[in-house]
Order: C-alpha cells, then sequence, then structure tokens
C-alpha cells in the first residue's frame, strides 16, 4: 500500500473499533466469571509498538481501559522489546503496574505480522477470587489480599507456563474459575489479533505506525481544542466520603489555562490502614474520565485524547497510596473521584455537569459456607455488583440503579443465584432515594439476600455514600444515604466481613443521586407522574415539591 492518505486513515480508524469490540466479545463469551460476562467489567484494547493506546472497545469501564493505557507501557519497560516473542503473553495484577488492585488481571500480546513486531492487544477483568482475605477492604497490607504476579510471561512462544498456572491454582478458592477467566483474557487477544491482520490484509499494509501516529494526534489536537474553550482560572472543590474508620476528605484544583488542564489533589486525606487505598493510576483514570466527559466527550478515547489532562496527587495520600497498602477496594474512592473533578468544573462551566450520584459500586462478594462442617456441601463464592442513583443533570432526572462513572452492567437476579447458594428475595426501585430538585436525583435500590438451606454466608462490605449523602447541585437537594442492615432493622457496618446466618436476610438500601435546580421550579405534571410511579412518596411531594 502506498502512503495512505486521511481518508484512508479515517477508514481503518473506524475499522479498528470493529476489531476491538470483536476483542471485547470474544472475552464477554468465553469468560468464567459472572462479574466479566455479566457485568462487563473488562476492558479492551489495541496498543502501538511503543505501547500507546490507539482503540479501545466501547464494551468496558474507565477505571480498567485508561488504566491500561498506562499499564502497557509498564510491560513494554519490563520485559525489554528484544525479549518479546511471537506467541508470548504478557501477564501481571500488580496493583500499581496495572488497574489498581490484585482482583484485576491484565493480558498483554504483542502482534506480529510478517515477523515483525508491529503493535499489543490488551485485555483486563476482574476475577472473582485471587486468595488472601478475599474482595473486601479488611486487610492492612497488600500482601494480605492475595496473590501478586509481577510482570511475566504467562506464555513463551506459545507455550503457556505450567508452574505459573499451579502456583496460581494453588493460592486461590476458585482455581478453575481464575485460571479460566485468563485463558479468556488470552483468547479475547488472540480474536483481536484475527481480526487486525485482516483488516491489514484488506488494506494492503504491514504495520499501524502512520495509523496509531494519525489517530493519536488528532485525538490530542481535538482535546486541547476543546479545553481552550474552558475559562482560565483556578477552581478548587472538595468532598467529604465515608472511608473505613473514619470520613476521608478529598480535594481538587484545577488549573485551567488556554489548552493546559491540570487537577491537583493536594490537600486530600493520607492513607487508610485498610483497603480503601487508591493506586495514583486509577485516580488518574476516573479523573481523565470525569473530566473528557465533561469536556470533550465526542473524542474517541486513546492516549491522544488522554494526555492533555494532567494528573497529580501528593504520594502517600488516599488517592496516591505507596506499596504495600492494602488496596483491594481502590473503586470505593476512585469511583468517587469524578464527583470531585466535576464539581470544581461546575464553577467554570455552570449548568454543565450533573449533581453527585451514588458513583461508587455498591459490589457485594459473598462467601457462602455450610453451616454443618460435617456436611459434603461446597464452599461458593458469589461477587454482585449493585448500583445506586447517579445525580440529576442540568436538564434530565439522573438515572435510577445505574453505575456511573464506571458504566458496567447489573447482574441478572438468576446468573447470581446459578454460581451460589443465596437467595436474592427483593431487588427494586428504592422510593424516595433521588434528591429532590428542578430535575430529580436518579433512585437507589433495594435488595434483600438470604442464603438457602445449609449455609450461612459472610459478605465483604465495600459501600460508601452512607454517612455522606450524594449533593444536590445548584439548589437541589441531597439524595437519601445508603444503609445496611438485616431485614429485621439490625444495623450492620458499610464495610467489612460479616457474618449472616441461615434464616437472615441481609437488606441493602443503596443510596440516590442528588437532585439539580430548585424543587419549586418542577413541573407539577412531572411531581404527579413521579408519585403515581412510586419514585416519591406522597410526604416528599407535599414537603419538598408543595404538591398536594
Amino acid at each position: 500500500m502506498s502512503t495512505p492518505s486521511s481518508i484512508d486513515l479515517q477508514i481503518m480508524w473506524n475499522r479498528l473499533i470493529a476489531v476491538v469490540e470483536e476483542q471485547a466479545t470474544t472475552l464477554i463469551r468465553t469468560a468464567f466469571s459472572t462479574s466479566v460476562r455479566e457485568a462487563g467489567d473488562l476492558s479492551a484494547g489495541l496498543f502501538d509498538r511503543q505501547g500507546r493506546m490507539i482503540a479501545q472497545a466501547v464494551t468496558g469501564t474507565p477505571g480498567h481501559v485508561n488504566a491500561m493505557a498506562e499499564s502497557v507501557t509498564n510491560f513494554v519497560r519490563e520485559i525489554g522489546v528484544q525479549d518479546i516473542f511471537e506467541g508470548d503473553v504478557l501477564i501481571t495484577n500488580d496493583p500499581w503496574m496495572g488497574t489498581g488492585h490484585l482482583h484485576d488481571i491484565t493480558i498483554v500480546s504483542p502482534v506480529f505480522r510478517k515477523g515483525t513486531h508491529i503493535g499489543y492487544f490488551a485485555c483486563t477483568a476482574h476475577v472473582v477470587d485471587i486468595g488472601g482475605r478475599g474482595f473486601g477492604p479488611d486487610g492492612n497490607e497488600v500482601f494480605e489480599e492475595g496473590l501478586l504476579i509481577p510482570i511475566m510471561k504467562f506464555a513463551e512462544r506459545g507455550q503457556v507456563s505450567k508452574d505459573l498456572v499451579r502456583l496460581i491454582r494453588s493460592n486461590v478458592r476458585t482455581p478453575d474459575q481464575t485460571i479460566g477467566d485468563i485463558y479468556s483474557l488470552a483468547a479475547c487477544n488472540e480474536a483481536g489479533d484475527r481480526r487486525l491482520q485482516a483488516m491489514l490484509d484488506e488494506f494492503g499494509s504491514d504495520d499501524i505506525d502512520a495509523l496509531s501516529d494519525f489517530i493519536i494526534e488528532t485525538s490530542r489536537k481535538a482535546t486541547l481544542e476543546a479545553i481552550a474553550k474552558v475559562p482560565d482560572g483556578s477552581f478548587k472543590h472538595a468532598m467529604q466520603v465515608d472511608g473505613y474508620d473514619a470520613p476521608v476528605h478529598i480535594q481538587v484544583r484545577l488549573d485551567i489555562a488556554g489548552d493546559s488542564l491540570t487537577a491537583d489533589f493536594t490537600g486530600t486525606s493520607g492513607m487508610s490502614k485498610f483497603g480503601v487505598n487508591c493506586p495514583e493510576v486509577y485516580t488518574r483514570a476516573y479523573a481523565c474520565y470525569g473530566l473528557k466527559c465533561a469536556i470533550a466527550p465526542q473524542v474517541p478515547n486513546n492516549t491522544g485524547s488522554l494526555e492533555p489532562f494532567r494528573i497529580t496527587a501528593p504520594e502517600g495520600c488516599i488517592l496516591a497510596a505507596k506499596r504495600p497498602a492494602p488496596v483491594s477496594v481502590r473503586h470505593v474512592m476512585g469511583h468517587l473521584v469524578p464527583d470531585v473533578v466535576l464539581g470544581a468544573l461546575h464553577k467554570a462551566l455552570p449548568d454543565t455537569v450533573p449533581a453527585e450520584g451514588a458513583s461508587a459500586l455498591w459490589n457485594i462478594q459473598i462467601s457462602a459456607r455450610p453451616n454443618d462442617p460435617s456436611s459434603n456441601l461446597p464452599n461458593r463464592e458469589v461477587l454482585m455488583f449493585n448500583s445506586g442513583g447517579t445525580g440529576a443533570r442540568p436538564r434530565h432526572d439522573g438515572l435510577s440503579a445505574t453505575a456511573f462513572p464506571s458504566g458496567v452492567s447489573t447482574m441478572s437476579v438468576e446468573a447470581t443465584e446459578h454460581v451460589g447458594p443465596i437467595i436474592v428475595w427483593r431487588k427494586d426501585l428504592r422510593s424516595g432515594s433521588g434528591g429532590a430538585g428542578a430535575q430529580r436525583g436518579g433512585l437507589g435500590q433495594t435488595i434483600e439476600i438470604e442464603a438457602r438451606d445449609g449455609y450461612d454466608f459472610y459478605f465483604n462490605a465495600m459501600f460508601d455514600r452512607v454517612e455522606n449523602a450524594a449533593r444536590g447541585r445548584n439548589g437541589g437537594t441531597p439524595g437519601a444515604a445508603g444503609k445496611v442492615e438485616l431485614a429485621d432493622g439490625t444495623e450492620l457496618r458499610s464495610k467489612g466481613r460479616q457474618l449472616v446466618k441461615n434464616g437472615q436476610r441481609l437488606r441493602l438500601s443503596l443510596p440516590g443521586g442528588g437532585g439539580y435546580g430548585d424543587a419549586s421550579a418542577r413541573p407539577k405534571e412531572q411531581v404527579a407522574a413521579d408519585l403515581a410511579a412510586g419514585f416519591i412518596t406522597a410526604e416528599q411531594a407535599k414537603t419538598d415539591y408543595g404538591y398536594e
């Protein structure tokens, strides 16, 4: 192929999106864990020889894909290009080299064409178990949280490391599932490789260098132009969240000058002794996501569109945790980062960003155990992803039971009950949980879970917005705070491992999003419709909206 024109390159760019989407679809269809195949807790993308991300699948989470945009360069540096061969499959779950905690396994596969190395496919997925204490915040060091796999080769020249497989199997509670997911990740990259090769055959090209430069430079230019439209200035915002044993103060300052934007988290609380700490790579991932959503939403996500956002946090704060800090549930802090940066951006771009939402997923890891030790019933590990309400937007109500900013799907009750001995008795919208406003906040959910006969279960709580509800914006009221309790009203802790005995029901009341604007400005017909649908109570209609 002769030097491709800009039109050729644009067509190839569009084709790459289809390539990486098929890559992600392969992972969803072959994954063992419900968190991947049901919730889409994954990422997939194509990288050039330098480790720069040039295309990502639409399916996936910002915490995975934006962190992976950094982590592939770590693979290139640690392994060395001279030791990367055709048929290699590289692996890590190092929180500081990957995507922030041990449960995320990242697989990187080099792409060769006619014997020449031209790039990498990479993907990440959350596995249900990686050993240690299990998925929860109770650890005091990362060493307690499970098996850490440094950047290394899962396979070399097509030969899988049997020793690594044995090592992993011997250190996890779900060996078949965990190893199966690793093979699924490798298959995902292989599917992307096949489609990329077919595309290059079609266009008569033997590398992706020109395409990579075009994508990254075009995206960078568009992002810089979008930043330049934001008013210059320094804009600060702070938010208090629950933390584990003490509240956490998160603070950010946005400095904007021309096409330069820096978000600095100086002033944020120090590290916790529990696993709610967040490695800086994950903080950058979600800070970039929040800013990009508001400033440059139409620009495709790649290294070029991410680099203009400069994100810094003081080493040793809870958003830039140092080794060997416990980081198992780093998503709890990470998912709240967009609320903070959007709060600062609101001062530069009024009537642009939503009110605060539930934000952090209400993940629950359930360890079902036979209540008769002499029985032959097996132990089971169950992971559920659940979402509260999003904040109301300047011109629209918030979304109910929707995962923002993570973007994962809610797992179906049927799929969850299929993998473990539990019954989900209730899963419905939580009436009245959305904050009042001209635009109403999104509703949370109420979920009730019980162990089946023969079992008790422990659950690892990793919930926020229980002590600090999502705040409204421009006069909107806060959403309802979350609650963790038994069905009989017994209060439980929002963080940490706890026991629910057979016959008891765990009840989770998920938080709602904040409202936007003065509630008196909400049209009466919308209030009436909310009341008829059960979104608000009669008391709220009267008290918050003056409707009788």
